[in-house]
């Protein structure tokens, strides 16, 4: 068993054993993330960002991590085919020779 096979079998297992999959539609799956994302900026707020409580800081990405999990199983997604076919869409958008070492968007380059 890989990794994302496990870390899908424990969420699922956890969210069947509360009967929650009722309430993990692909809307409130993608507020979840957002509001885990902003919890964890929230951790960063008026700090210098070596200041930040990294158990804290796991916590949140954990969260942010399982909603996201959870709404690619929701779409039967496999996460490591959209991850590495976004990096080749981001590679065209982002050729080295334009955007190495500068933080510009693409349509800027």
């Amino acid at each position: 068993m890989n990794d994302f096979e496990q870390i899908f079998d424990a969420l699922i297992r956890f969210r069947n054993e509360r009967d929650w999959e009722q309430f993990h539609n692909p809307k409130d799956l993608s507020l979840a993330i957002s509001i885990e994302a902003s919890e964890l900026l929230e951790l960063f707020l008026w700090k210098k960002s070596e200041e930040a409580d990294i158990e804290k800081i796991k916590d949140e990405l954990a969260d942010i991590l399982s909603f996201s999990f959870l709404l690619a199983d929701k779409y039967k997604f496999n996460i490591k085919e959209i991850v590495l076919d976004k990096i080749q869409k981001n590679a065209q958008k982002y050729p080295v020779d334009k955007s190495k070492g500068n933080a510009k968007k693409y349509n800027e380059l």
